[in-house]
């Protein structure tokens, strides 16, 4: 039986095709929200992510001083390497960092890498 990691996605890996592309499947996501985290928008200037999602802007989020704000978005199931292929399409800007999620769920999420120092 195939172990599967937890991943928050609060942007563009909810898109389908973004999911095609890196994962080469449709993922089934569960609604989940991140506490005392906070939503911005981080420019993006590598060519084959901007074709791949469209946008030249994703969402990021960064550690909040606020616990009341909160990040809604979709948790998915996905194989380590799917998860190695969400690194590889994720830019500097973000790092994975294991965060507890409002329904208690431990997942990975992509936070502002300015956060982790």
């Amino acid at each position: 039986m195939e172990k599967f990691e937890r991943l928050f996605s609060y942007g563009t890996l909810q898109q389908e095709d973004v999911q095609l592309a890196t994962f080469g499947r449709k993922l089934e996501g569960m609604a989940d929200k991140l506490n005392g985290y906070k939503l911005g928008l981080q420019e993006i200037d590598d060519p084959a992510v901007v074709a791949t999602s469209g946008k030249t802007h994703h969402p990021i989020i960064s550690r909040s001083r606020n616990e009341e704000d909160a990040v809604t978005g979709s948790v998915l199931l996905v194989t380590p390497e799917e998860l190695r292929q969400a690194d590889s399409y994720k830019v500097a800007a973000y790092r994975r960092h294991g965060v507890t999620l409002a329904s208690g769920t431990v997942a990975w999420a992509y936070v502002d890498a300015r956060d982790l120092g």
